[in-house]
């Protein structure tokens, strides 16, 4: 006989289930697609000959997105390096330190994330063709981190906000000054909350496609924005966009699964004080 636990038990289970394959399934259809012969894309069978034609068709010409791919690595990766100290900083100033402004600064920070990137995109394109930055790497690193570093700062304050100050008081009466309580201390603590602010900052890069679509034109464009040449004019070549999708999807699956420990224990670092 069912009892009422393992009625619910049962419940969970099939809930969990069905949002996992409501989830999971258009990756898989993706991935499926993408290796799928052009004359088997719009079929629903699963039994076919797997064929990386889809793969060789968007790295070859006149595609070409072997470039655009090594772009958004060198823009995701510059941002996120750049972005982290200054975070940190930021961070740790706001946390440990009182000054004049500071809660109008921290909130000024925050307003910066609720402006939608279409508003802001025309005046940073004004400013980027005055200062030569249109279509260039710099010019995204730049427009990046200002969607990156306010996140950032403030997802890093909270794990800061956290950590015990008794801690770092202990390792000055030792003898440490600021810096090495700093580097030595406070750094490798905090160092689950800088990686899982590191993979959002550097999925938020990679998936960015509104500034790179205005801001660029050849030199500096991204994967994201490569997807748009999938449409030829016999249509949407949906291979070709599911094996480019299949691409975009794999930095990220592996980062996180590299990262997935650190990931977890950065997301819960800061959830009980």
């Amino acid at each position: 006989m069912l009892t009422r636990k393992k009625i619910t038990e049962i419940g969970n289970v099939l809930t969990g289930s069905i949002i996992i394959l409501f989830l999971a399934f258009p990756i898989f259809w993706i991935g499926l697609t993408a290796f799928k012969p052009e004359r088997y894309v719009f079929s629903t069978k699963f039994s076919f000959a797997p064929t990386l034609d889809s793969f060789r068709a968007i790295l070859q010409a006149p595609l070409s997105f072997g470039p655009l791919t090594l772009n958004s690595l060198i823009i995701s990766a510059s941002t996120v390096i750049i972005a982290l100290p200054l975070a940190v900083m930021a961070a740790y100033a706001f946390s440990r330190y009182r000054f004049r402004g500071q809660q109008a600064l921290l909130i000024w920070v925050l307003i910066t994330q609720f402006l939608p990137p279409v508003v802001v995109v025309l005046p940073f394109f004004a400013l980027f063709r005055q200062l030569q930055l249109v279509d260039t790497k710099i010019g995204l690193i730049w427009i990046n981190l200002s969607i990156v570093l306010p996140y950032s700062i403030w997802m890093i304050k909270g794990f800061v906000d956290a950590l015990p100050t008794e801690i770092e008081q202990a390792s000055l009466i030792d003898g440490c000054n600021e810096f090495q309580t700093l580097r030595y201390i406070t750094l490798p603590l905090l160092a689950p909350s800088i990686i899982t602010a590191g993979v959002f900052s550097f999925i938020m890069t990679w998936n960015e496609f509104l500034f790179a679509l205005i801001l660029t034109r050849q030199e500096a464009r991204t994967l994201t924005i490569g997807l748009l040449s999938t449409h030829t004019a016999t249509g949407i070549r949906w291979d070709w966009m599911s094996a480019t999708g299949l691409i975009v999807m794999i930095p990220v699956f592996i980062l996180s699964l590299t990262i997935r420990k650190h990931f977890i224990q950065g997301m819960t670092m800061g959830a009980v004080k």
